[in-house]
């Protein structure tokens, strides 16, 4: 019986202070759990650094490093799930650059794995990120879960191994805007979980701002639940009725009170306002899956390689 493949997958970004001491702490895992066969795949994402030079130096020392580069910065999201779907192990293990994911945990995510599981996430207990964003993660996490169509994880980034039949399920979806957490959830596989402590990043600074967590918010609400579509067309409604009855109201007291009934701005004015701030909202909401339809019909690619490197050495 040959020896199983494990495929690592390391996307990046601007992590030149990051990526040597990651393959250091890797190595020394690989090195540990000898029966197997490993290839550790990083996709710069057209990093400003020195990123892709020092990776380049790591692999002149290890052939089982290889080396994707981007033509171009392709987003958070496209980025690591084109670098999981070029993976050929018979396992494929998905962790950040950051050191935020800790790489002494993959033997024990290995090991899980090997015990029969498709799917083993790596789902955080603690993490060193400020107080207010954990709860803001946390409330997210459980307000998603509940609208979901699928049992989605919380505080599950994506770290974790997935086995290869997860793989070759993922590239038949041929989803050109991937929701990676979602679409886990979405395979049915049970979930084997291996908690952990998140440490704080150490070097360098994080890629996320408000556009890229709001983007993958609303890409996780939207790609696995059409409740809000729905609460925006039942509130439609209401609000309609609302708006009628008022309005009756309005014209029955006036013909009931004409000489002392007076109709107000103020009604008018709040009135006004509240309900085309209403309508503007729910305006926006169908429109971010508008947006979605959009990006899927383009039928783009997820990634346009600039370069690949070391694809050709053996393990």
């Amino acid at each position: 019986m040959s020896t199983k493949l494990v495929s690592i997958v390391t996307p990046c970004f601007n992590e030149a202070d990051n990526v040597a001491e990651l393959h250091a702490r890797i190595k020394k895992v690989r090195d540990d759990m000898s029966e197997y066969r490993f290839e550790h795949i990083f996709i710069d994402n057209a990093s400003t650094d020195d990123t892709v030079a020092r990776i380049k130096t790591i692999i002149d020392t290890d052939p089982a490093v290889r080396l994707i580069v981007n033509a171009r910065n392709f987003g958070h999201i496209r980025s690591p799930y084109y670098a999981v779907l070029q993976a050929s192990g018979d396992a494929v293990i998905c962790m950040a650059s950051d050191l935020q994911d800790p790489p002494e945990l993959l033997p024990e995510m290995i090991r899980t794995w090997q015990r029969g599981y498709k799917v083993v996430a790596g789902v955080k207990t603690v993490s060193r990120e400020s107080r207010a964003m954990w709860l803001v993660r946390s409330a997210y996490y459980r307000v998603a879960r509940k609208m979901a169509d699928v049992p989605l994880l919380e505080h599950f980034t994506g770290f974790g191994v997935y086995d290869r039949a997860v793989i070759d399920i993922l590239r038949k979806m041929d989803d050109p805007y991937p929701y990676f957490r979602g679409m886990i959830a979405e395979i049915g596989f049970e979930i084997a979980r291996v908690p952990y402590d998140q440490p704080g990043r150490t070097r360098g600074i994080t890629k996320n701002n408000f556009y890229t967590l709001y983007d993958l918010a609303m890409l996780g609400i939207i790609s696995h639940s059409k409740i809000p579509i729905r609460l925006a067309t039942m509130a439609g409604f209401a609000l309609s009725l609302i708006s009628f009855i008022i309005s009756l109201t309005y014209l029955v007291l006036k013909l009931i009170l004409w000489k002392s009934f007076q109709l107000g701005t103020a009604p008018l004015l709040i009135g006004m306002f509240f309900f085309g701030s209403v309508q503007i909202f729910f305006i926006g909401l169908i429109g971010e899956y508008v947006a979605s339809i959009h990006t899927q019909v383009k039928g783009r690619p997820l990634v346009v390689e600039k370069e690949r490197v070391n694809f050709d050495a053996p393990e």
